[in-house]
């Protein structure tokens, strides 16, 4: 991809991305990446731009780890574009079989995630895909849930980064990718 398409699709993810203040409450601008969704363009742009960057970056990728649930929406594209496996990354409770688990702290309580033993081969090559990172929680507790399965965490990939929150100390050295910073 030349420099000029990569530009022209990261100012089209860019516009397609809608922000509301005081959402969930007073003081936060929510980032909405629905109608990317909502875009044919858009939604191909993202993946255009994320297979582009593993094509150079991770080309030996062997497997697309997404978290629930937006991570379940770009994930399963992009490694089928790529022609790798995808695994989702659950809430507890919604997996059959055995699990690894990762319990981690958000601003509001407590959450856990989990992943089934038999998904990822130790040492397997892999990234771990979601629509936005903010203060890290969940997306770290991912890497220390993959790092429990033995696998090499590659990197991870999010649409949107929300830079002032600082959530990248979470991912513990793990390289980000960002599509667009706020």
């Amino acid at each position: 991809m030349s420099a000029e398409q990569l530009e022209e699709k990261l100012r089209l993810v860019h516009c397609s991305i809608k922000t509301y203040p005081d959402f969930p409450k007073q003081g936060i601008l929510y980032r909405d990446i629905i109608p990317i969704l909502k875009d044919p363009k858009a939604f191909v742009a993202v993946i255009d731009l994320f297979e582009d960057h593993l094509r150079k970056k991770s080309a030996q990728t062997e497997l697309i780890l997404g978290l629930d649930a937006r991570g379940f929406l770009f994930g399963p594209a992009l490694a089928q574009r790529l022609g790798i496996g995808f695994v989702p990354i659950r809430k507890k409770g919604k997996l059959p079989g055995k699990v690894y688990s990762m319990s981690y702290s958000l601003e509001y309580g407590e959450a856990e995630i989990e992943m089934q033993t038999d998904a990822v081969q130790p040492q397997q090559k892999v990234v771990l895909i979601d629509d936005l990172l903010a203060t890290g929680g969940t997306l770290g507790a991912a890497c220390n849930l993959l790092k429990q399965a033995g696998a090499e965490i590659l990197e991870c990939l999010v649409v949107v980064e929300l830079k002032d929150l600082n959530g990248i100390k979470k991912l513990n050295c793990v390289p980000l990718y960002s599509l667009v910073q706020f």
